[in-house]
Parts: structure tokens; C-alpha cells; sequence
């Protein structure tokens, strides 16, 4: 049986301003199977590409809050149903790190469905 997942990619825009981006992560929800994870991973080749001082320190703990926020030691966040916890990870900023839209789809399998993800719209192929 498949259920409905929605998901939104992380990307990092080192220069807001010039609106160029990497993507680095994937975060994925489904609420019938009651799971919410993201997944990151930079590349710090391609983020010094589009700005060579970019401040990777600070883009890898952002990048880790996302992580961070679908765990049960959320936080803040820990108390919120997963639903709230995606909805407020993928509401629109003007920050360095920032999700893309939110888009679904239909899975048997909520992990494997973001590894797949993670695997074709984050990682070089």
C-alpha cells in the first residue's frame, strides 16, 4: 500500500541577492506512516563556487537544525505534532537556507523515498 508523502528540497543561496542556489537536503513527511525526516548534505565545493566566502560553519548548522527539528530532542519544536514541525521547516524565507516548495507524492516506503530523493536532486551524479 502506497500513502501520500509531501517533501520540499533544502538549497543554500549564499548570496540572497543574486538568487543563485545548491541544493543540500531533502526534508520528507508523511502523515499516514507518522514520519518526518530531512536529510542534508553540502557540498562545499559547489557552495565556495557561487561565493568563495561563504560561511560554512554557519550554513552546516543551519543545515543541521533541519535534521534536528524532525527528532524527538527537537526542542522547541519536540512538542509540535510532525505535521506543524513540516509545515513550519518548509514556510517561505529570505534567508541562506531555505526550502523549496512543497511537492507529494505516493510511497510504500517513507526512508527509501528520501534517500531516492536526497540521491537525485542533491547528490552529483
Amino acid at each position: 500500500m502506497r500513502d501520500v508523502y509531501e517533501y520540499a528540497v533544502i538549497r543554500v543561496v549564499p548570496r540572497v541577492e543574486r538568487g543563485e542556489l545548491i541544493n543540500a537536503g531533502v526534508v520528507l513527511y508523511c502523515q499516514p506512516r507518522d514520519y518526518l525526516c530531512a536529510r542534508v548534505e553540502l557540498d562545499e565545493a559547489r557552495l565556495h563556487a557561487l561565493d568563495a566566502h561563504a560561511d560554512v560553519d554557519g550554513v552546516r548548522h543551519a543545515l543541521g537544525a533541519y535534521e534536528r527539528s524532525c527528532t524527538t530532542d527537537a526542542g522547541p519544536l519536540g512538542g509540535e505534532p510532525l505535521g506543524s514541525r513540516f509545515r513550519w521547516l518548509t514556510a517561505p524565507r529570505s534567508t541562506i537556507v531555505q526550502t523549496g516548495p512543497v511537492h507529494a507524492g505516493l510511497t510504500a516506503d517513507p526512508g527509501a523515498e528520501l534517500e531516492r530523493l536526497l540521491a537525485c536532486l542533491v547528490r552529483r551524479l
